[in-house]
């Protein structure tokens, strides 16, 4: 890990095209700004571990909210399923 020292108005480059610059300071805190391209993107770090978390949620399988999708037969699902493969032979 690299520390700095850095005063208001003094800035950190990273990789020519991230600029992060300290704005203010107060007892324990410090304000930031940071100019970098669109495609970059930047995250609080309490932001970044909620999308992780929710993306590996909605990767996450529920069988049985599956099987409640399916339809069976006795809902007449495959009945019209049947007439509309017909309507595309036609």
């Amino acid at each position: 890990m690299l520390i700095l020292t850095r005063k208001i108005n003094q800035k950190l480059i990273i990789n020519d095209n991230i600029e992060i610059v300290i704005l203010e300071s107060y007892k324990n805190s410090v304000k930031i700004g940071v100019n970098a391209p669109n495609n970059v993107q930047i995250y609080r770090e309490e932001i970044y571990n909620e999308i992780k978390k929710s993306n590996k949620q909605a990767m996450e399988i529920d069988i049985d909210s599956i099987n409640k999708l399916k339809p069976t037969q006795k809902q007449g699902s495959f009945d019209l399923m049947k007439k509309i493969q017909r309507n595309d032979q036609n």
